[in-house]
């Protein structure tokens, strides 16, 4: 995440020695690298899991330390660099007046001194992902008997700030589940990614395959959609 660690640059563009604290000098401004960086995922990973994640992050940097306009330049960034748009990626980095010292997102900072780090799961896709099969003629996951499974209350919290509990069977998937929070709740299924764990659940998963206890939480992430990348307008002043 982002956070400020008291480093500052001089007029030559490079951030200043032992400006982090740990005697070590984190090196001048270099342009953004075009190599992506390669890392394997703890679990296979699907594409939807992997939107999911990024989509996780993004939502929740912006609300720790750091400059939200920096955080917004940040993503369109590093959705450039994803789609091999290395000119627009580092155009909008020198239009944030953002320094890479080793010239990778996966560090970097604000003019001010702030430091934000980017996961590498945000700037390319695992090297173990897998493809999400479908059936082109049953899109939908078909709705179990309402007779089938056990009644159970399912405890969520969602990323607007409420926790509830919701009716729910043990034979439901998790994409029935959606449907019954957009019932209750008003949240359509389509903006809701829930995780357990950390993980990621998908729609076709089924609630008795989970093994989740009585007492465990289920985290909803409620999104919008998000914005095309743009380049970044002239930042706002920050009052502390």
């Amino acid at each position: 995440m982002g956070g400020c660690v008291g480093s500052h640059h001089d007029s030559s563009g490079s951030l200043n020695e032992n400006s982090d604290g740990t005697g070590v000098a984190l090196g001048r401004n270099q342009a953004l690298k075009r190599e992506k960086p390669k890392w394997k995922s703890d679990y296979p990973m699907t594409d939807g899991q992997l939107r999911s994640k990024r989509d996780e992050f993004w939502d929740t940097a912006p609300a720790f330390e750091g400059r939200k306009e920096i955080w917004d330049a940040l993503k369109a960034a590093a959705q450039a660099f994803e789609s091999n748009d290395h000119e627009l990626a580092q155009a909008i980095i020198d239009g944030a007046s953002i320094t890479l010292p080793h010239g990778a997102l996966t560090e970097c900072y604000d003019e001010l001194g702030n430091r934000y780090q980017l996961p590498v799961y945000c700037l390319a896709p695992p090297v173990n992902m897998i493809e999400e099969k479908s059936d082109p003629e049953n899109p939908e996951v078909s709705e179990p008997p309402p007779s089938e499974g056990q009644e159970c209350q399912l405890r969520l919290r969602l990323s607007t700030g409420r926790d509830l509990r919701l009716a729910v069977r043990t034979t439901d998937t998790v994409q029935h589940m959606k449907r019954r929070l957009q019932a209750v709740e008003g949240v359509a299924a389509a903006t809701q990614r829930w995780f357990f764990s950390g993980r990621p659940l998908t729609d076709k998963m089924r609630l008795e395959e989970l093994k989740i206890s009585r007492d465990y939480v289920v985290q909803v992430i409620v999104s919008q959609p998000s914005a095309p990348a743009t380049l970044p307008q002239d930042p706002t002043p920050v009052e502390n």
